[in-house]
């Protein structure tokens, strides 16, 4: 999907990663020019306006030549890189990159190169405490050498967040040598800056936090240390990356969708009877929450429905696919959960457990993202009681859960405890009334409340 054929020498184009993708960015090369390739090995990471995804070549042979390096942008169907079929026709396919304009994009790397000089300096800086405290200084100096045999993923693939790549080139950081410590082993910024020597934010709020036991004006200092890392010299504008791009660009058109919002609270005593139950088989919460919203919306089509682009017809799906929003390093994605009123909890489950891997690992392809009608964002897990949620571009409605709390209720004319959760519903009020919504949050608030068919 994303190799030409000319003659002996193939193109690797940028490819289209989603139906709105224009450009994407080259994250890392897997592998590197003149080494041997086959046919479906991933070659490249690139990041698109929906995730990382691993591109694969559909040619055996050798990268001759990569014209657009880590970091760089790229329209789609642009040649990023050339695969010569022989050792012999690499000198070929140079060649041909060079009279195509492939060269041009490969000068931009040298650019941070003078910056690299800077960053040493904090190294002598690492030394100076040793001689203060001695004993002290020398623990630490063996911890950096053992996380080096430690990294490593099952797959032997090195993952790492677009930043923690750009500051490895900075710093002149092998991440090979880097453990990391993110999600699935997925090296981070902190992971590379540890590596380097260079001083990072998370042992800053360490030390500052035995400090208010010894004096009080330490107190100010975890304050002081949050601002530390920036991503950027103060001052500098940062490109967004192409996912945040796209979630800049699809939330303008929400603005001319006029919504009508409302909010319900439902008790979840009984959900969370029911979740105790399913969770030693793999069900959480998340997975749980999307077949309640799947159940309760097969009764009200309208909800999952959409308004033609003409804005004078409405659109009914067969089924009920629930776009659930993850929030990442880089941006914010909605993996899709295809069918949740037809499919087994259980099964569902699965399912999204699966989508939370592919994700934190970009491994999303374009089908894990694509055909949602309706939508889930859960800030509960950060003890948000109630939030309003945009509503996404092309669907009818947004469902805002917040935390479940115990609440003192009357129950009976007595006082009583109930674990409440209320939730906001974003619709788009050209094809959904508020009275339709209400109904709506009713079924849910039921289904919540008596989720035995569950």
């Amino acid at each position: 999907r994303n190799v030409a054929a000319r003659a002996e020498v193939k193109e690797i184009h940028m490819p289209a990663l989603s139906s709105t993708m224009t450009e994407g960015k080259i994250v890392s090369w897997l592998k590197g020019e003149g080494e041997q390739i086959s046919k479906g090995e991933a070659v490249v990471v690139v990041e698109s306006d929906k995730a990382d995804m691993d591109v694969e070549t559909f040619y055996d042979g050798y990268l001759a030549y990569i014209a657009v390096p880590d970091g760089e942008m790229a329209t789609v169907g642009a040649p990023i890189a050339f695969v010569a079929e022989t050792e012999a026709e690499i000198a070929e396919a140079k060649a041909k990159a060079a009279a195509a304009g492939g060269a041009a994009p490969a000068p931009a790397p040298p650019a941070p190169e003078p910056a690299a000089a800077a960053p040493p300096p904090p190294a002598p800086a690492a030394a100076a405490p040793a001689p203060a405290p001695a004993p002290a200084a020398a623990a630490p100096a063996p911890a950096p050498a053992a996380p080096a045999p430690v990294q490593g993923r099952a797959d032997g693939r090195i993952i790492a967040t677009p930043f923690a790549k750009k500051i490895a080139k900075k710093l002149r950081v092998d991440l090979a040598t880097v453990q990391g410590t993110g999600m699935n082993g997925r090296i981070t910024a902190g992971d590379v800056e540890k590596k380097a020597g260079v001083p990072s934010s998370a042992p800053a709020p360490a030390a500052a936090a035995a400090a208010p036991a010894a004096a009080a004006p330490a107190a100010p200092s975890p304050a002081a240390a949050a601002p530390a890392p920036l991503p950027a010299a103060a001052g500098t504008a940062v490109p967004l990356s192409g996912m945040q791009k796209a979630v800049a660009k699809n939330m303008m058109p929400s603005l001319q969708v006029p919504v009508s919002r409302i909010a319900m609270q439902m008790c979840t005593d009984e959900l969370d009877a029911l979740y105790k139950k399913v969770k030693p088989k793999g069900v959480t919460m998340t997975a749980l929450l999307a077949k309640a919203v799947g159940v309760a919306l097969a009764q009200h089509p309208i909800m999952f429905a959409t308004l033609s682009p003409a804005g004078d017809a409405i659109i009914y799906n067969e089924k009920v696919n629930i776009a659930v929003a993850v929030a990442l390093e880089q941006g914010l994605i909605t993996p899709v959960l295809q069918d949740t009123a037809g499919t087994d909890v259980y099964e569902i489950g699965r399912k999204w457990k699966d989508l939370v891997k592919k994700a934190r690992g970009a491994g999303l392809g374009p089908a894990d993202y694509a055909g949602g009608n309706f939508t889930i964002s859960n800030l509960g897990m950060f003890g948000v009681d109630c939030f309003d949620a945009i509503l996404p571009p092309g669907q009818g409605a947004i469902l805002a859960v917040g935390a479940s709390k115990p609440t003192v209720v009357p129950v009976n004319g007595m006082i009583g405890v109930k674990t409440l959760m209320t939730v906001n519903l974003t619709a788009d009020h050209r094809h959904i009334n508020g009275d339709v919504a209400a109904e709506f949050l009713k079924t849910l608030k039921a289904v919540v409340e008596d989720p035995k068919d569950l």
